[in-house]
């Protein structure tokens, strides 16, 4: 067991309650750092072409000194540990992985699991657009808990929910019908208030109005 302030440490700065449309704390890393996203910022028509964070206050230089100490963190082997200390500590109900960024590696994406399973009376959501990853980390026998809800996000604006996995995500323009759950924070003054459904296994796929 570690203090708080160590376990911070070991995380390269923890968790954050910054995010105000997120209903409880989240976990960021530069968007820079992402592996599928960096390819598709330069396609125009894709989900990261004018990605969200790649702008504003993302770019402060406190948020790209906490991403990098985050990404850093990522291989210490008490990780997993410090996460499950400071989410039980902080958190009661519900945990946004990547408001910003995302999974780095097989390895990764284990300790992500790892972490919510430690903390099984959190419901956890995932976004991620590593379908490789993904996909490489299910056939090698990983497991993904219960309580997390990964959601494989299209590459395209309009386009389909991914097949190989379970949860997934879409962005639709304005005038065009969403594909199964729609995302309601437009209407809510770009917060969730008391919508789940991004966290909720029981909706497949989240459309979300691009903006």
């Amino acid at each position: 067991m570690y203090t708080i302030k160590k376990a911070k440490q070991l995380t390269g700065g923890g968790i954050s309650n910054s995010n105000r449309k997120m209903p409880g704390h989240t976990y960021g890393l530069s968007a820079l750092d992402c592996k599928t996203g960096e390819k598709l910022r330069g396609v125009p028509g894709s989900t990261c072409y004018m990605c969200y964070a790649m702008k504003a206050n993302y770019f402060y230089p406190s948020v790209k000194t906490a991403h990098e100490r985050r990404l850093k963190s990522i291989n210490n082997k008490t990780w997993t540990a410090a996460m499950i200390q400071l989410i039980t500590h902080y958190e009661k109900e519900y945990f946004r992985w990547h408001d910003s960024g995302d999974i780095q590696t097989i390895e990764h994406l284990g300790k992500i699991c790892a972490v919510a399973a430690g903390t099984p009376h959190i419901q956890h959501w995932l976004p991620t657009r590593e379908a490789k990853i993904l996909k490489d980390y299910k056939e090698a026998g990983g497991v993904i808990p219960a309580n997390l809800v990964i959601r494989l996000s299209a590459t395209m604006v309009n386009g389909v929910p991914s097949k190989i996995h379970d949860h997934s995500s879409t962005v639709h323009t304005a005038g065009v019908a969403p594909i199964g759950e729609a995302c309601n924070a437009q209407h809510q003054g770009g917060q969730c208030l008391d919508c789940r459904a991004c966290w909720n296994p029981a909706i497949k796929n989240i459309s979300y109005e691009a903006h």
